[in-house]
């Protein structure tokens, strides 16, 4: 039986339906080839985790749900998350905010941004947003998951209007430890 490389569907906006959309997402993974345990099925795991309690946590609008979508695309070694929900004001920034390390929470997006090869951020047609990631299914030649972008040779369409985080691009927080590391040594 060919399990659809499509799956569409809503949770309650709370943090068991951002706990059901995970394990979901990883069944449909594994319906898809890739085991709980594989590389990419714990990258989508994680990206629909941090995505979906985001979407719980800030765009939240009571008597409405989050919406998760999951595509497979073999042809382009991706498959495409979006967490969709009804808040239209609240939008992630374009560039995950720097984190301290004492502080529990706000590192949700630096794991999107590790791991996926594109996100970002696009309008729903009636209300909210759709919070999307990319994430490779394939493996440079050394054998290893390239999770922190396509392959060479690999390429992916973006949604027209979409706001895109590269993570080639370097963030300010990674322009700040260049710094810091550059006067360390120059001291």
């Amino acid at each position: 039986m060919d399990v659809p490389l499509v799956l569409a569907t809503q949770f309650p906006s709370s943090p068991r339906g951002a706990r059901h959309a995970r394990h979901l997402a990883v069944r449909r993974m594994e319906g898809w080839g890739y085991p709980p345990e594989s590389d990419v099925s714990c990258a989508v795991a994680l990206v629909v985790a941090e995505l979906a309690a985001n979407a719980v946590r800030h765009g939240r609008v009571p008597g409405r749900d989050l919406g998760l979508r999951l595509a497979l695309d073999e042809a382009a070694g991706l498959v495409r998350i979006e967490v969709a929900d009804a808040a239209t004001t609240k939008r992630p920034p374009a560039v995950p905010p720097p984190s301290c390390p004492d502080e529990e929470s706000g590192r949700g997006l630096l794991l999107v941004d590790v791991l996926a090869a594109r996100w970002g951020c696009t309008p729903r047609d009636a209300v909210g947003k759709t919070v999307w990631a990319e994430v490779s299914t394939t493996t440079p030649d050394d054998g290893l998951l390239a999770l922190g972008g396509l392959s060479p040779g690999t390429s992916a369409r973006l949604p027209a209007g979409s706001e895109t985080r590269d993570p080639g691009e370097a963030s300010t927080a990674d322009q700040r430890k260049d710094a810091g590391r550059s006067a360390a040594h120059a001291g």
